[in-house]
């Protein structure tokens, strides 16, 4: 028996401890777990602050390990059932925790958004993974659970209604209100840098199915432009998350055997409004996309922005900003003339609470419920959509499908 059913590791950054939170404020009666990171004493500061607020997390345990000592990274796995880890940007710092969890046969799971480390880890992990019965769970945050979970369940709610899944499903954007990460920026600026020297990088990133086995399927590319989505009713503009969410659909598809058919397509948009206005708006999101990029791509001007107009790793909102931070989505799912709509509306900041929220109850999930006897390097869909549907209302993120 394990010392610990789970261990959040790097809780002394602004996202990991918001995941400890998460933890102490919808509690699991009798779960075994601990608060890891690198430094002991900040450690328990941390322990210290989560008290004051959670009487509970006074006797937590405390774990100390370190990214850069495989042999601490392994330890930390051996002694736990799950490891839930917010160290990042993962493919500069998540490749020792990956491995040391597939090693040991502890499920793991993160909030990595980077599809190119994802896909490296498929091709390194995912059949040692199955042999071993151990479960890597990617992109278990805002990338990418509201869209790759209310893709499952539209096509639960069409199985229900049509006796068949719906073959084009696109998700818009609806409201978001919440700040940029400092972790995705610095992401983002690591996959740049990744581009610059190796240009493979840049191809994984394009290649609509680069998480499915053989990279190939109906969907050529990306919504890149402004448009009109009809069964929407709204103008849309490209999404900076696309490229990750649609990516991940894709495997959750894959690896439930394709259950939607061959001829499944799934898109994405930020969904800008209807009319005029919507047509303008999309016109200055995509203007905006665009700076971002070059900003993110031109390491200069990178450094200027960083910390001046874009936020820094371990910044992050106030705890107000947090809680009136909020975000939907509308799914809508065709099959022939047929239409159904889906929205997910999520409580909180997507980027920070309502992501350590998601985060949390993924980790509970692995701990706790009942799942199929499904393994490897895998996304929330592909196996636990059923328990995500019933675990995520009871923190403030809803799936309602409707005709």
């Amino acid at each position: 028996m394990r010392d610990f059913d789970l261990i959040i590791f790097g809780v002394t950054g602004y996202t990991g401890r918001l995941v400890a939170e998460a933890i102490l404020e919808f509690p699991e009666p009798g779960l075994r777990w601990a608060l890891a990171g690198r430094n002991m004493a900040k450690l328990e500061q941390v322990r210290s602050g989560l008290s004051e607020r959670f009487p509970a997390a006074a006797d937590l345990p405390l774990v100390a390990a370190d990214v850069t000592d495989p042999e601490s990274i392994g330890a930390l796995a051996a002694r736990t059932k799950v490891l839930c880890t917010t160290v990042g940007p993962y493919v500069q710092l998540g490749d020792a925790a990956v491995a040391a969890c597939v090693a040991n046969g502890t499920d793991y799971c993160d909030l990595t958004g980077e599809v190119h480390w994802m896909a490296k880890n498929i091709a390194a992990y995912h059949e040692t993974a199955q042999a071993n019965q151990t479960r890597i769970v990617h992109a278990a945050g805002f990338d990418s659970i509201p869209f790759d979970i209310g893709v499952y369940a539209l096509q639960q709610a069409a199985q229900e209604r049509w006796g068949a899944p719906a073959t084009a499903v696109r998700t818009a954007t609806g409201k978001l209100k919440g700040g940029f990460s400092g972790g995705t920026i610095a992401s983002m600026g690591l996959l740049f840098d990744a581009i610059r020297t190796d240009r493979s990088v840049l191809r994984t990133m394009a290649n609509p199915y680069t998480l499915v086995p053989g990279g190939t399927g109906i969907d050529k590319k990306d919504s890149t432009g402004v448009e009109h989505w009809a069964d929407h009713g709204t103008w849309t503009a490209p999404f900076i998350m696309a490229g990750c969410n649609t990516r991940v659909v894709r495997r959750t598809h894959h690896l439930l055997g394709k259950p939607w058919g061959d001829d499944f397509s799934y898109m994405e948009a930020m969904g800008t409004g209807r009319g005029f206005k919507g047509w303008f708006r999309g016109q200055v999101m995509r203007l905006a996309l665009g700076g971002l990029v070059t900003v993110m791509a031109v390491r200069w001007m990178r450094k200027l922005a960083v910390g001046r107009f874009l936020p820094s790793p371990g910044d992050g909102p106030t705890e107000r900003q947090r809680t009136e931070g909020m975000f939907t989505a509308h799914i809508v799912g065709r099959r022939g003339d047929k239409t159904l709509h889906l929205d997910v509306v999520g409580q909180g900041d997507p980027g920070y609470l309502a992501t350590s929220r998601m985060l949390s109850q993924t980790a509970l999930s692995l701990c706790r419920d009942t799942l199929p006897e499904t393994y490897g390097v895998l996304t929330p869909g592909s196996f636990m959509g059923d328990a995500l549907l019933k675990r995520l209302p009871n923190v403030g993120i809803t799936f309602e499908a409707r005709t």
